[in-house]
């Protein structure tokens, strides 16, 4: 079975799978409602290992707030879920989840913004369609919190295209030792002016042909989205081998959303409309990819079998994602 290429220096390969013998059996329970095979299983277990094993060298106050960055499909949820319970499993750790995802705006606000700003505001993803502020506060009050504290953590339904009613949003008890907030733009960094004169896609071209759109997006990124960004204490970076593998995972993840959740909701799309949903997302997660290894504190590289390959802590070849 494959096993991340981890740096010596950080943990010996026997190591890592000695700590993957005590955690097995309860892990493969834990991450059932994932489906995952077992070999994937054993790469995303393991991977979560060496994760643990980096963060405490390097945690220095709590809670710590790592970013974690990664385009569609590339499994950051499923990874965030499982470093998270590693890390209570093995060492005790108090560790709250939150999804950039979660911070989307209303399906109102949405509307609003398609009628007044740009029709493409209506799709939720891009920098414009979140409530940062909301994420902020969220920041604060986990950093504030103490020992009965509870934080409500906002909650997104995908099916619906809508927030959950704030009742419904989970709650963390307590003052948590590590805060993993995970999203596809997390930790972006806006684009220059001129890099957005000419499209990058189909979309682009034919529903953003002034480049309102994208200019817009990219002006919410580089004011509130990084004081958001600015919080974090470390960045990490799922690296993909090609732009397509996120049309072929996305288009995974739907079909897992469909076999596992209730039937006949809306939200659901077919190739087609994966295919158009993505290419909102492309010009940001090119850039990312493209820039965001040379600043993030670790790199984990996925092949062409969505397996974490290697990990390193600095800088990879950006060939793939030329422009």
């Amino acid at each position: 079975m494959p096993t991340p290429d981890w740096p010596d220096s950080l943990l010996l390969r026997q190591t890592l799978e000695s700590r993957w013998e005590i955690i097995r059996e309860p892990f493969t329970i834990a991450m059932a409602p994932h489906h995952l095979s077992l070999d994937a299983l054993f790469n995303l277990g393991t991977t979560a290992i060496g994760m643990a094993a980096w963060l405490q060298q390097r945690t220095t106050q709590t809670p710590f707030f790592l970013g974690l960055n990664g385009p569609q499909g590339s499994g950051k949820t499923t990874l965030a879920a499982a470093l998270s319970w590693v890390l209570q499993y093995l060492d005790g750790w108090r560790c709250a989840v939150l999804s950039l995802d979660d911070l989307y705006k209303t399906r109102a606000e949405r509307e609003v913004m398609a009628a007044t700003i740009h029709p493409l505001f209506m799709t939720r993803g891009v920098p414009g369609t979140h409530d940062v502020a909301l994420g902020l506060r969220v920041f604060d009050q986990l950093m504030a919190a103490g020992p009965q504290s509870e934080t409500p953590l906002p909650h997104f339904d995908k099916r619906l295209d809508d927030r959950s009613p704030t009742k419904d949003w989970p709650l963390f008890v307590g003052r948590p030792d590590l805060v993993i907030f995970e999203g596809w733009c997390v930790g972006a960094l806006p684009e220059t002016l001129s890099a957005l004169d000419e499209p990058i896609n189909e979309l682009e071209r034919l529903e953003d042909s002034e480049g309102h759109w994208r200019r817009y997006a990219n002006e919410a990124l580089a004011m509130d989205y990084q004081t958001l960004f600015e919080r974090l204490n470390a960045l990490i970076v799922l690296r993909i081998p090609a732009f397509d593998k996120v049309f072929e995972w996305r288009l995974l993840q739907e079909q897992k959303l469909k076999d596992t959740g209730p039937q006949g909701l809306p939200g659901l799309m077919d190739e087609k409309a994966i295919d158009r949903f993505i290419k909102h997302y492309e010009r940001i997660t090119r850039h990312t990819q493209w820039t965001l290894p040379e600043r993030a504190d670790m790199v984990l590289e996925l092949d062409t079998h969505h397996r974490i390959a290697r990990a390193t802590l600095k800088h990879l070849d950006q060939s793939n994602f030329s422009s």
